[in-house]
């Protein structure tokens, strides 16, 4: 989920003194014990110990959230420092919940798929409506689903048969993996951490990123259920460690989130001699690795006849997809795609320089973020540069090659234009989105309800040919990444030799197999132009601007407010939460 972009080392890595090996050599030699104890445990033995999980993590929430967002330079009055809890506890408190419900279910004899929606999806797929599952999430989240979309092939009784991944043969030991931590959000390792305990039966080693420093002895607290048995070690260090651990014998996988950059100094080396071992097909890791590495994202702007209500709300959702974190997110949305023969497009330019330039203020502090700016202002020398954050509007005649092709893991926005209206835009833009962007991993849609009604089966048609693991349709692709029956991961097809966005998926709570894709759907319009009566057939929602809106004035009262909730529960705190959310 790191960047890109971000250069690997050209230098050799300097070798780990004799101390420093013997210390990690102890950390796996104490996970090989502990897959043989996760081995001999019964399911409900795990699902007992997922709760105490559960438990420390909730009692560790609000000092997560707190480290979390002093470590971005947010402090506790900063309006956006509920993006601390809801990408931190929030996520992972999710998570555990519905992997509970899955083990449980296993458990007690049942599959994870029992009294779930299967359907078909366009191109005869096998698609499980993973979202909402729960009467609360239906309250709280509603106007929001989502489905999770299985290779073609699979069958409805082919998915309801694998369901439940490794823990169908819980006493299967998967042996000793590798997480190497995403430095940018700080759920990220744990999710990680518990994907490969419950997908694959694997403990795990977790080498925190060094931005997440401060946050491991909150890890250490929130995770000690783990710790304790030997299901999970934690140690910080530099590329150094890194190399030792990646190459190390006992070890039998790796999973990285990062940059595409990094996992090809992990799977080839650098210099010379990756190029060689590339041409000859040597790779320099010898097992098997997975990866999550971020992209160009695309946002979709279909043309219709919008208020302006629509141009100015759905102007600060696009302001959030770049904004949220400073733009320190693989699923950023980079590219807004629209239509040059819409009649309303000057309109919209405007409100989203208005939402670009109105969201708060805060510091750019992901390392190597300045200099990526400076390649976007030097690419583009009349981007509009509204003090820590750039616009780029493409004109015709302009190269938007390096737009398509860099992702900046920093506060910069590209707005592209392709011609046509109607089904004929549409799959133009489809088109631009899977040829010209970089990477798999997510792709926004923003479509008014009545466009959505006339387009019909097209809308369909042109949803299924988008080929990333992650789309969502009036909403932003972060809200599958928190959501944990979802799955989040880059299309499939990629290689070691071109990795992409990255190869496999994580979360998936569900722990469904052969995985294509997942497709969120939201409300295009916020409450309460999302009633029916002047919505023109859209869905409802509750919510008059969600709290990870850049814009929200209650978002950071109200992400708290949910994640104590999660949490703990309590009827008074929630509608404490809900009158903040409609003060947003």
């Amino acid at each position: 989920m790191t960047s890109a972009t971000t250069p690997a080392a050209s230098t050799k890595t300097p070798e780990l003194g004799e101390a420093e090996r013997d210390r990690l050599d102890a950390a796996i030699d104490d996970l090989q014990g502990g897959s043989r104890t996760w081995s001999a445990l019964t399911l409900a033995q795990r699902v007992t110990l997922l709760r105490a999980v559960r438990s420390s993590v909730a009692a560790a929430a609000e000092d997560w959230a707190d480290t979390a967002a002093a470590s971005k330079g947010l402090d506790g009055r900063h309006p956006l420092r509920g993006e601390e809890w809801l990408s931190g506890p929030y996520s992972v408190l999710g998570a555990l919940d519905a992997y509970i419900e899955t083990l449980t279910r296993l458990a007690n004899g049942t599959n994870p798929l029992d009294g779930i929606t299967i359907d078909r999806a366009p191109g005869g797929r096998t698609r499980v409506h993973a979202f909402p599952l729960t009467g609360i999430d239906r309250f709280l989240l509603s106007g929001y689903t989502g489905e999770v979309w299985l290779e073609p092939g699979v069958t409805p009784n082919g998915a309801r048969a694998a369901a439940g991944l490794a823990q169908r043969t819980p006493s299967d030991s998967g042996g000793v993996g590798l997480v190497l931590g995403a430095g940018n959000i700080t759920s990220i390792p744990v999710l990680d951490v518990l994907y490969e305990l419950l997908a694959h039966n694997r403990t795990a080693l977790l080498k925190v990123n060094p931005t997440q420093d401060a946050l491991v002895p909150v890890y250490k607290r929130a995770l000690a259920p783990l710790i304790g048995p030997g299901l999970l070690r934690i140690t910080r260090g530099g590329p150094d460690v890194g190399a030792y651990l990646t190459g190390h014998p006992d070890l039998v996988h790796v999973h990285i989130t990062g940059s595409a950059a990094t996992f090809d100094a992990i799977v080839w080396g650098t210099g010379a001699a990756a190029t060689r071992r590339r041409r000859e097909n040597r790779p320099l890791l010898k097992k098997p690795i997975t990866a999550e590495l971020g992209g160009v994202s695309p946002i979709i702007i279909v043309p219709g006849e919008w208020t302006d209500a629509d141009l100015t709300y759905q102007a600060e959702h696009v302001a959030t997809m770049r904004l949220q974190n400073s733009g320190h997110n693989c699923i950023a949305g980079q590219v807004v795609i629209m239509s040059s023969d819409w009649a309303q497009a000057d309109d919209f330019r405007a409100a989203l320089r208005r939402a670009y330039a109105n969201a708060p203020d805060r510091p750019i502090w992901y390392p190597g973020s300045p200099s990526r700016m400076h390649l976007a202002t030097d690419a583009y020398p009349d981007a509009l540069v509204l003090g820590d954050r750039v616009l780029v509007e493409v004109s015709d005649g302009d190269d938007a090659t390096a737009l398509q092709s860099t992702e900046y893991f920093a506060p910069v926005l590209g707005v592209v234009s392709v011609a046509g209206t109607g089904q004929e835009f549409l799959d133009a833009a489809v088109a631009y989105a899977n040829d010209r962007l970089q990477g798999t991993l997510g792709a926004n849609l923003l479509i008014d309800p009545s466009t959505e009604k006339a387009l019909g089966a097209g809308f369909d048609r042109a949803i299924a040919a988008l080929r990333y693991g992650s789309i969502a349709i009036n909403g932003w692709t972060a809200f599958g990444f928190i959501t944990p029956t979802m799955t989040w991961g880059a299309f499939p097809g990629s290689t070691i030799a071109d990795v992409g966005s990255g190869i496999g998926v994580v979360h998936n709570a569900l722990l469904l197999d052969r995985v294509e894709r997942s497709v969120i759907r939201g409300p295009f319009r916020p409450f309460p132009r999302s009633l029916p009566v002047v919505n023109g057939g859209g869905r409802l929602t509750i919510l008059p601007k969600p709290p990870w809106f850049v814009s929200s004035r209650t978002g950071a009262a109200v992400s708290e407010g949910l994640t104590r909730f999660r949490a703990h529960g309590g009827t008074i705190g929630l509608l404490k939460t809900l009158t903040a959310a409609l003060r947003a």
